[in-house]
């Protein structure tokens, strides 16, 4: 009876470690030799529309008990973000999380053009030995245009990966501070979403 029960007892054991690291393993550069996590974005990343300390990256700070580097900036596209991806090497990331694309959409980028220049991100960011959590976005009112793009990107290039952050919270105005920005109860359902993502990297 204690040889079947270790037997057992083994094979849960064995299946849990599978599981766990094959999860880990499946995301490039996990674990990273980096010593910091960087967000990388445009006002999403900012925070605007939310009060001082409640933005997306405070929060989700807080919430993991570790810093985390702001560099969002308004406005940007992922052209933008490009011109400004050594920022992000120059903090020796551990994690990068990207959230990109809204400015894309709004000023009319192609989608391939976009896709274009988060690829780039992706790979240089994994060229330094960082890992990237992928936060996606929304392109497009009837038809999402990013949705399948960005779900390939992050299999392509093993990146973890939140689809559509904002998915429920536009048009609520329970959620939002104006169209396109989250309040402080939008942006604490952008941690939620990503929080579990960003823990499994930590781990």
């Amino acid at each position: 009876m204690k040889y079947v029960l270790s037997i057992v007892l083994g094979c849960i054991f064995l299946g849990g470690y599978y599981i766990f690291f094959s999860a880990s393993a499946s995301v490039t550069n996990v674990p990273s030799d980096g010593t910091s996590i960087v967000a990388f974005g445009d006002s999403l990343v900012v925070g605007v529309g939310a009060s001082a300390g409640n933005d997306f990256v405070s929060t989700l700070s807080k919430e993991i008990n570790r810093p985390i580097v702001n560099l969002g900036r308004s406005g940007d596209t992922t052209s933008d973000a490009l011109l400004r991806i050594d920022d992000v090497l120059a903090q020796d990331p551990k994690i990068v999380l990207v959230l990109l694309g809204g400015n894309d959409y709004l000023q009319q980028i192609p989608t391939s053009e976009t896709v274009k220049n988060l690829e780039k991100i992706i790979l240089t960011i994994h060229q330094s030995g960082s890992a990237v959590l992928l936060l996606g976005v929304r392109g497009g009112v009837l038809r999402d245009n990013f949705k399948a793009e960005f779900a390939q990107l992050a299999k392509k290039h093993h990146t973890a990966y939140v689809s559509d952050v904002l998915d429920g919270l536009l048009g609520d105005r329970l959620l939002m501070s104006d169209s396109v920005h989250p309040n402080d109860a939008g942006y604490q359902v952008i941690v939620d979403r990503v929080l579990p993502e960003l823990e499994a990297l930590l781990r």
